[in-house]
């Protein structure tokens, strides 16, 4: 069986590494970039808590003793499923079975003006773009002569209140109170503004009561100006509107409001639901389709417990992933006995700085803050950052930020394809 895997997020990552070395089965994995992205921590890329090649793990090392899996950087242009084919930016490949894991993307609604200004955060690239700005608007704020630039250029807004919006905007505030007044004494960091804007009336929505409460609390408690039932109405790259007529000076607006799939051409467009997802049944196949299956953040499954799709987040994505790999298996070995998916909630947790993060757990029925919650949230992603070398230098810089209260990765650098 001759298995394409596009993308290699964690759920293509997962779904390679359940059937490396499996008899019968052959994989071609294709993605992008040669190196998988541990997108939890792209806003400590962002800033300068972490250096980029940190949460970066090349996928041809993740599998150097696969005897059955086969690399490829390019990217999908088409699917042509009446042959059995995709045609890439490398050419053309067969496959007996194709799996869409490429994720989704920042959604800007439309926005042109949006898109064009603000600065997105889903890769790498996209979270050094946006520290280099950072650092270049500091640099450029020691020689403003006009108050009116100053203040734009020193206030900062985020756009989105879910786990990215929170956890970048709590990094920023403690960045502001101990890293920035040492590295420019200079500047009056007082006139410095974070605003997070999020559209509900409260932070995390998706999160528990208690959760929501305790992040809006540490956000107010760090110096965040959190500004709830906010929405955006357009960004030209100096000035944010705001529906309500409100307008914020900034130079730098940051947008974790919203995500939609990466669907490639081919696709059926009935086939396309909200959030630009893939609607695929309980076995992750694509409806109407034989042997093309979706998993992660790309599918939209319909559940009795989740009739809205499930939550696209990491855990979704690998628990379909090690589902799939398993009724692959059995399709090969011509067994019928194929199992359904359903999300099992293992709990959400969002850090919102040093020592302050929340932790929700289903069962029990747990919501927790604070120091206890921090720990447990850096436990977890120390575990899921792929290879040994990356988990010990994250340790090491996490246990020097904290000690020291300093970012050593904070420097300016010329960087191609900024945005203005």
């Amino acid at each position: 069986m001759k298995i394409i895997i596009v993308g290699g997020g964690f759920g293509g990552l997962k779904l390679a590494r359940k059937l490396s070395n499996k008899k019968g089965v052959e994989i071609l994995l294709i993605d992008k970039f040669n190196y998988h992205q541990f997108q939890p921590l792209f806003y400590q890329v962002a800033t300068a808590g972490l250096d980029a090649s940190n949460i970066a793990f090349p996928l041809r090392k993740a599998f150097q003793h696969s005897k059955n899996i086969r690399i490829r950087v390019a990217e999908l242009k088409e699917i042509k499923a009446s042959e059995n084919k995709i045609i890439t930016g490398a050419g053309e490949e067969r496959y007996d079975i194709l799996v869409l894991a490429t994720g989704a993307d920042t959604n800007f609604f439309g926005n042109q003006q949006l898109e064009e200004h603000a600065f997105p955060m889903k890769s790498t690239v996209e979270a050094l773009q946006l520290r280099f700005k950072l650092v270049q608007n500091f640099e450029d704020a020691l020689t403003a002569t006009n108050e009116e630039d100053l203040q734009r250029l020193m206030n900062i807004v985020v756009v989105g209140g879910g786990p990215t919006g929170v956890e970048i905007s709590g990094a920023l505030a403690e960045m502001k109170r101990y890293v920035l007044p040492k590295n420019y004494p200079e500047l009056d960091l007082s006139k410095m503004n974070i605003f997070l804007l999020e559209g509900t009336q409260k932070t995390l929505a998706h999160m528990s009561e208690f959760s929501s409460d305790r992040s809006r609390k540490y956000l107010e408690k760090l110096g965040v100006k959190v500004m709830t039932g906010s929405h955006v109405k357009d960004y030209d790259g100096k000035n944010i509107q705001l529906q309500d007529g409100q307008t914020i000076p900034s130079a730098t607006v940051l947008w974790a409001a919203g995500i939609k799939g990466n669907i490639p051409g081919g696709i059926d467009k009935s086939l396309i639901a909200r959030g630009n997802r893939i609607k695929v049944d309980r076995q992750n196949k694509v409806i109407g389709s034989q042997n093309i299956y979706a998993i992660g953040d790309l599918a939209y499954m319909e559940t009795p417990k989740y009739p809205q799709g499930h939550p696209q987040v990491a855990t979704t994505a690998i628990q379909q992933a090690k589902l799939l790999a398993e009724n692959l298996l059995k399709i090969n070995a011509d067994k019928t006995d194929l199992e359904e998916y359903e999300y099992k909630d293992k709990g959400t947790m969002a850090t919102v700085g040093k020592n302050l993060a929340v932790v929700d757990i289903p069962k029990p029925k747990l919501h927790f803050g604070g120091w206890l919650a921090w720990m447990i949230w850096m436990s977890l992603h120390l575990m899921l950052i792929l290879g040994v070398k990356n988990k010990f230098f994250v340790f090491l810089n996490w246990l020097y930020n904290y000690i020291s209260y300093d970012q050593s990765l904070l420097i300016f650098k010329e960087f191609k394809n900024q945005k203005k």
